[in-house]
């Protein structure tokens, strides 16, 4: 298991260290912060997005399928308005939330491996983390 450090930075800022490595995430000027780094959000898409070309890339490799490179176009809609109209139930929030993923594949594929790939794309592990909502809270 992975222990991933954030901690708080200027105005709106933060810093994730995992592994050796240091990301700096931050919110944009209108929204706040100091717009020093990508905002949580466009991380949660960039792990998605990575997560999604790197599982195809395994998949295409090991039958030595022609896929030269993978694009994956994210976004992300959030209805602010409704966010904590009704924070007590935990289910309120279900609905608010749409990740949209459009898949560019480039390689000369076949239509069946194309489909294949694409299907696949629906199963990497951090999507599947995603739709499945787990989150545990430990106090300090």
């Amino acid at each position: 298991m992975t222990e991933i450090i954030v901690r708080s930075a200027e105005r709106l800022g933060a810093t994730i260290e995992a592994r050796g490595h240091t990301i700096l995430v931050d919110e944009p000027v209108d929204a706040g912060g100091s717009d020093a780094g990508p905002t949580p959000y466009e991380l949660l898409l960039g792990a998605l997005g990575s997560c999604t070309a790197i599982t195809l890339r395994l998949y295409a490799t090991r039958r030595n399928w022609p896929l030269e490179s993978v694009e994956v176009h994210l976004t992300h809609d959030r209805v602010h308005a409704r966010d904590c109209a009704n924070c007590e139930d935990r289910n309120a929030n279900v609905f608010l939330d749409r990740i949209t993923k459009r898949i560019v594949l480039h390689g000369a594929l076949s239509p069946d491996q194309h489909a294949r790939l694409l299907e696949i794309a629906e199963h990497c592990p951090v999507q599947r983390t995603l739709q499945s909502l787990v989150i545990e809270q430990a106090s300090a």
